[in-house]
C-alpha cells in the first residue's frame, strides 16, 4: 500500500510538471479529468505538491478546493483500511 501511494503521488507530482510544460509550449494538454483520476487514485498529495511548486491550475476553484477535498476523502479512506488490515 505504501508503495503504491508513493508510486501514485509520484506520478501525480510529474503529470502537474508535465501539463505546465504543455501549457508553457502550447502543446497538447492533459485533459482535467486525467488530472482528476490521479487525484482519485491516491495522488492528490502529489498533484497539490506540483500544483503549488509549478504554480499550475492554481486560479482554477475546481482545483484549489478539489483536490485538498480530495486528499481529505484519500486520507479519511486510507485511513480505515489500514484499522481493517
Amino acid at each position: 500500500m505504501l508503495y503504491y501511494l508513493m508510486i501514485i503521488n509520484l506520478i501525480g507530482y510529474f503529470i502537474m510538471y508535465i501539463d505546465k510544460k504543455k501549457a508553457i509550449n502550447n502543446n497538447y494538454r492533459i485533459p482535467e479529468k486525467k488530472l482528476f483520476l490521479i487525484c482519485i487514485m491516491g495522488g492528490s498529495l502529489g498533484l497539490l505538491i506540483g500544483m503549488y511548486k509549478f504554480h499550475h491550475k492554481t486560479r482554477h476553484n475546481k482545483f484549489v478546493y478539489g483536490v485538498p477535498l480530495v486528499l481529505i476523502v484519500n486520507i479519511i479512506v486510507i485511513y480505515n483500511i489500514m484499522k481493517i488490515l
